[in-house]
């Protein structure tokens, strides 16, 4: 079965989401987003990689990471866990600090179980509509998830066989 993508950017003019299925069982997709040494293999847009300073993957832990994008520009990041129901749920809160891009959002992704393949949910929603706008305009971030989620597929299909 080929993967299915959506991205709404209808739904409520704050939020960005999007959609896949994975070929993939719902506790790999999820597992994929547990430790920094998987993240640095799939997170980001195409041609961008990530490294990691700090990663505490529990409520109230955080991820200090930064972006490396193709044209030789660092995007420096911090999320902060909100929830983790493994393999179900992540809320996160993208940004919040003077030393990180100029981004703030919070996100809640969810891992539904379809037998032996995962619907993921990465619903992103931002301050205000004229926020998301600016967001989507300077750094592409509409397009950015949809290939973050496709470097996913790449990545889980890879440690499934």
């Amino acid at each position: 079965m080929a993967a299915t993508n959506s991205i709404d950017l209808d739904r409520d003019p704050r939020s960005i989401v999007g959609t896949r299925v994975f070929d993939a069982p719902r506790e790999l997709v999820f597992a994929a987003f547990t430790d920094p040494k998987h993240l640095a293999q799939w997170w980001g847009p195409d041609g961008f990689t990530t490294t990691t300073s700090r990663f505490e993957f529990r409520k109230g832990g955080v991820w200090r990471f930064v972006m490396h994008g193709p044209d030789g520009r660092d995007y420096q990041n911090l999320i902060t866990f909100d929830e983790i129901i493994a393999p179900e749920r992540i809320a996160y809160r993208h940004g919040g600090a003077d030393d990180v891009e100029p981004v703030q959002f919070n996100a809640t992704l969810t891992f539904e179980d379809l037998g032996g393949k995962t619907r993921l949910t990465w619903h992103g929603t931002f301050p205000s509509a004229e926020e998301r706008a600016r967001v989507i305009k300077e750094y592409g971030a509409d397009k950015g998830l949809v290939q973050t989620m496709a470097r996913l597929a790449e990545y889980v299909a890879a440690e499934r066989s």
